[in-house]
């Protein structure tokens, strides 16, 4: 049996997301701890703290933080940069206090200076948040759709950054099903499966790979385009993921859906689909 899950609000308080989590039928939850869309945030209470990891210890489900939407690990401009690193590592802080194992976060955009300068900013600004958070949190370096000045949308950018960082056994990745398609890499067919897991094998190695976003697309293969849709409705479509869900990499790995909520489906229907076609 798959172990899935959605994101899910923490709107009330964050133990609530536990609850939201539970009711929509979740082995795996994914959270932001915080408000994403600004840089202020409350302070993390003691007994917030508390009662979360006790409901997240009573449920069982297992819990990942997502970093919020404004940090740039590569950007260019100081302001920018010091705000994001010292939202990292805040952010690490917050999981170990709550208990999650996993922090995702994008790998951010250069701006237009360089690939090179980029994931440089990338490397300083991962290795000194992992320094100030003193705890056993591993952080998850997503890949990205390959958007204008992304830094991460090739598995060989992400092993040129995970060669540079301290702590290995504090880094991993999250494999965005999405952004990896939207960057070129084919997922659809056995033969384009095997290939894309080859060379993230020969790239960044299996043994990294520690969470999966499992999102179809709204955009063709190479396309770009980081938007989201249904399981099974998009590009990569039904027989594309039930044949990622029936190969032994992705059938072990906790699978966090990041798919729309509309008239079409909700949340436990995305959860319902991957388990029809997980078998």
């Amino acid at each position: 049996m798959v172990k899935v899950g959605v994101h899910v609000s923490i709107a009330g308080s964050l133990d609530l997301a536990v609850d939201r989590a539970r009711d929509a039928g979740c082995d795996v939850f994914q959270i932001f701890s915080r408000n994403p869309r600004g840089w202020g945030y409350k302070p993390l209470a003691d007994e917030d703290a508390d009662l979360f990891r006790a409901k997240v210890k009573t449920t069982g489900i297992i819990p990942v933080d997502h970093m919020p939407y404004l940090p740039n690990l590569a950007s260019p401009k100081p302001e920018i940069y010091e705000k994001s690193v010292e939202t990292l590592t805040a952010e690490l802080d917050r999981c170990g206090r709550l208990g999650i194992p996993y922090l995702v976060t994008h790998l951010g955009h250069h701006l237009g200076d360089g690939i090179a300068g980029g994931r440089m900013r990338v490397i300083r600004a991962i290795s000194t948040a992992l320094e100030g958070a003193d705890n056993k949190v591993m952080l998850l370096l997503e890949n990205t759709a390959g958007e204008k000045n992304s830094v991460g949308s090739s598995f060989e950018h992400i092993r040129a950054i995970l060669n540079e960082l301290p702590f290995p056994a504090r880094t991993g990745v999250c494999f965005d099903t999405c952004h990896a398609f939207a960057a070129g890499y084919e997922l659809r067919t056995a033969e384009g499966l095997k290939d894309t897991l080859a060379q993230f094998d020969e790239q960044v190695g299996l043994r990294h790979l520690r969470l999966v976003h499992l999102n179809d697309t709204k955009g063709d293969r190479g396309s770009g385009l980081d938007r989201h849709e249904h399981i099974g409705m998009g590009f990569i479509g039904e027989d594309g993921f039930r044949r990622i869900l029936h190969h032994t990499v992705f059938a072990s790995l906790p699978l966090v859906c990041e798919t729309p909520v509309d008239e079409r489906r909700d949340d436990r229907g995305n959860i319902e689909k991957v388990r029809e076609l997980a078998g």
